[in-house]
């Protein structure tokens, strides 16, 4: 069975049904796709540390079915579960061999006792494995999707009061925006936001306090760039797009972004055409104070029309982007200067 949907596939993380013999998590973003293994794991057996409770085949032996059958058979010292983890390579004969071995768990050819999870990059749609755990209803299957804007800001919010800081609503805009999009450093960039502020300090950051911590990745910020292009100015869009480049934030990123970016001017225009006093629009749709007088002057330049004919080539480059091999890199530069020149002959 497939677990498409987020609320579906926390459930299962969270309460895996004892019917369900195993499990294979894919996507792109392997560190997402461990967060989310390790805390399945963690549910399935009371200690991942026990050599006799655990088996765990890495990369290099994920194409050896001889050793995955082994692993599947053998039974844990004292009785009970057992956890087969599997870490698959990406190559085709390692997802033969996965698929293989899941076939013939489910069919109950080795240890009933034994639970299969399977952790592996972005599988594509023709992938036996994924095929496999797709069509029984006794496996499971968790594709990992790129984490969302709401997700992000759910996930710093709650990482942040955990160790009892946080952030003002402007501050928690800023700092989400500029984050990437993996989910292993995103985590340690608020690790090291978390002892700029003091653990237990109950410091809560605003956007003066964000930037001193930010220092020069302020200046290369996604968020510049999109409104560098947005105001037709060409030059200062590439030369962020390429500091931010730099700084290891990658296209998908870069169309993200600009997606924000024309979303808060779509909200103040509705805003302001529905009576609304521009700077109040600007306020409600969250626009940070120091950048306001430039999103005003975009908003008098940016017709309905125009944030129609945006939105949709952004959402066409976010998907195009996200393709498998895509130059992700070439299609968000292509989106910033196309919706420069679009915003240079609106007047800007």
């Amino acid at each position: 069975m497939i677990l498409a949907k987020a609320a579906e596939a926390d459930r299962f993380l969270a309460n895996p049904p004892s019917t369900v013999r195993a499990a294979v998590i894919h996507g792109r973003d392997r560190s997402g796709v461990r967060e989310r293994a390790d805390g399945l794991a963690g549910r399935l057996v009371p200690d991942l540390a026990d050599p006799f409770a655990v088996g765990v085949i890495g990369e290099g032996d994920s194409d050896d079915i001889g050793r995955l059958a082994d692993e599947l058979s053998a039974l844990s010292l004292l009785g009970g579960a057992r956890l087969v983890r599997v870490q698959l390579a990406e190559r085709v004969g390692a997802d033969r061999a996965a698929a293989e071995a899941l076939k013939a768990h489910l069919d109950g050819r080795y240890n009933p006792e034994a639970f299969l999870l399977i952790e592996a990059g972005a599988l594509a749609k023709d992938s036996a494995l994924r095929r496999a755990a797709e069509a029984s209803k006794i496996a499971a299957c968790l594709p990992v999707y790129d984490d969302e804007p709401g997700d992000l800001t759910r996930l710093v919010r709650e990482s942040l009061a955990r160790d009892g800081v946080s952030l003002t609503s402007e501050a928690l805009e800023l700092f989400t925006a500029r984050l990437p999009r993996e989910r292993g450093v995103l985590r340690q960039e608020v690790e090291r936001l978390v002892l700029y502020l003091g653990p237990g300090s109950g410091t809560v950051g605003d956007p003066e306090l964000l930037s001193r911590h930010l220092g020069a990745t302020a200046e290369a910020s996604l968020s510049d760039a999109a409104s560098d292009a947005a105001g037709g100015r060409v030059r200062p869009a590439l030369e962020g797009l390429n500091r931010a480049a730099a700084e290891g934030e990658g296209g998908v990123a870069a169309v993200r972004v600009m997606g924000q970016h024309l979303a808060r001017l779509r909200r103040i225009r509705t805003a302001v055409d529905n009576g609304a006093q521009a700077q109040g629009a600007a306020k409600a749709a969250g626009v940070f104070w120091k950048a306001e007088r430039e999103v005003l002057r975009q908003h008098r330049a940016w017709t309905a029309d125009a944030l129609d004919r945006a939105q949709a080539d952004t959402a066409a480059a976010d998907r195009a982007c996200k393709a498998a091999g895509a130059p992700d890199a070439l299609l968000a530069e292509r989106l910033y200067l196309g919706l420069a020149a679009q915003a240079r002959r609106l007047g800007l």
